[in-house]
């Protein structure tokens, strides 16, 4: 059976643009195939010839891994108007992009590829894939800290799964995450009084920063690929309990939030004898119809 490929992946696989940029092409009528004009979301083979502004596209290249001791000040984005993007500050001759994001005041590894098929697997939080991440703070740490920030914190209506986490100095500890939340680790710190001064990724599954000085790339290796694509083998099986994890930690939060409320507002509300009291209420005396003041 021939394997098809909507017309954007096919495009996009080539180095050629991003899907994005490639269903703008398309859109413009800028793309043939078999010298005709396709419609959006067209599927197209090998066999097919396609076109750009009349022009045979490249044939798919080699796929890249690449592990890359992104230094502080990098923007994890490929967005070329961006001066400090992550694309630019690497300088490899083909197309890649990053898998996942640091935060720009963030440093350590990040994965950089030009196949947009592993970037999901890789990130998909069901799989528990680790990444690990070396964090200083603005104050001392303590016990009580340690424990909820392993125990989960409640963030972006969500709460984080539970983690491991080690103090391994007065203010520094690290952080074994399998989630890839929005700005995580900062967020947890922050909801528990603390400030991260700097944050550094040493790990993700089974690659390290080992032999990487900062600002340095290297292209993974064929034993380091063999043991990613043995972990992500079965991602699409985990894709549905995942999104059944967080919608049931988004509830348990939703429920957990409105009792507080429930509860401080019946802190707050006065008893019904304290209302009553010195409150003049009216009363209706049924054989005369008429009202009187009680006090």
């Amino acid at each position: 059976m021939t394997d098809l490929k909507r017309l954007n992946k096919f495009i996009s696989d080539t180095g050629f643009c991003s899907r994005r940029e490639a269903d703008k092409y398309i859109e413009d009528g800028r793309v043939t195939v078999n010298g005709k004009r396709p419609e959006m979301g067209v599927k197209v083979a090998a066999s097919d010839v396609v076109l750009v502004d009349g022009k045979p596209l490249k044939q798919v290249p080699k796929r890249v891994y690449i592990a890359y001791n992104k230094p502080v000040g990098i923007t994890c984005t490929t967005e070329r108007k961006i001066q400090s993007n992550i694309v630019k500050a690497v300088n490899y001759p083909d197309r890649i992009f990053p898998i996942g994001r640091l935060d720009r005041p963030s440093e350590g590894l990040i994965f950089l590829t030009n196949e947009g098929d592993i970037v999901n697997k890789i990130l998909r939080a069901g799989n528990n894939h680790e990444k690990e991440y070396v964090v200083t703070v603005d104050k001392p740490l303590n016990r009580q800290f340690v424990n909820k920030m392993a125990g989960g914190i409640p963030i972006l209506d969500t709460v984080t799964k539970k983690c491991k986490v080690t103090q391994t100095g007065a203010k520094e500890f690290t952080i074994i995450l399998t989630q890839g939340l929005n700005r995580q680790i900062r967020r947890m710190c922050e909801y528990l009084g603390y400030e991260v001064v700097t944050l550094k990724r040493t790990r993700i599954m089974n690659v390290t920063l080992k032999g990487l000085k900062v600002g340095q790339w290297r292209h993974l290796t064929e034993q380091e690929m063999a043991q990613i694509n043995d972990s992500i083998a079965d991602s699409g099986k985990t894709e549905e309990r995942s999104i059944d994890e967080n919608k049931q930690a988004t509830a348990d939060v939703k429920k957990r939030d409105f009792q507080k409320y429930v509860e401080k507002a019946q802190s707050q509300q006065p008893s019904k004898a304290n209302k009553s009291f010195n409150k003049p209420r009216a009363t209706a005396k049924r054989r005369t119809g008429t009202l009187s003041l009680k006090k």
